[in-house]
């Protein structure tokens, strides 16, 4: 019996250990279908979360631009809330919200009677035409 066990050890001790080519093909293939299965739902999230955040941003606007229409009666924009003169749509709006900026507000167009505020996040562009319009979504 102890013959048999010290040839086995003599045995073990000699041979090589490693992978072979298939054992290493095989790890590929499994890591090639996660990556299949990962990557679309990623891709999937990141577009939800740039229509998400594009809708927030606009949504997060529109208060202050129903404040300046309280302040002045129209939507043109052109005067801060202490009736000086704003140098742009978005300098007006960030005298009454400051969370406001160029990149959560990427267009603002005024009107006397309506306006057209828009985000774009990613592929996502989130517009509100005037006071009674919904959010819409495109792009994504």
């Amino acid at each position: 019996m102890s013959s048999f066990i010290a040839k086995l050890q003599k045995r073990v001790a000699k041979e090589e250990s490693g992978f072979t080519l298939i054992e290493l093909l095989i790890v590929l293939v499994i890591i090639g279908i996660l990556l299949a299965i990962a990557v679309p739902s990623y891709l999937g999230f990141k577009d939800r979360a740039s229509k998400s955040a594009a809708q927030a941003n606009v949504r997060s606007a529109v208060p202050a631009v129903e404040a300046y229409y309280a302040d002045h009666g129209n939507y043109l924009f052109t005067l801060k809330p202490d009736n000086s003169a704003a140098a742009t749509p978005l300098a007006a709006l960030q005298a009454i919200d400051q969370s406001i900026s160029a990149t959560t507000l990427t267009t603002i167009t005024a009107g006397a009677s309506t306006y057209t505020i828009a985000s774009v996040k990613g592929s996502c562009t989130a517009t509100k035409a005037g006071p009674a319009a919904t959010i819409v979504v495109t792009g994504c």
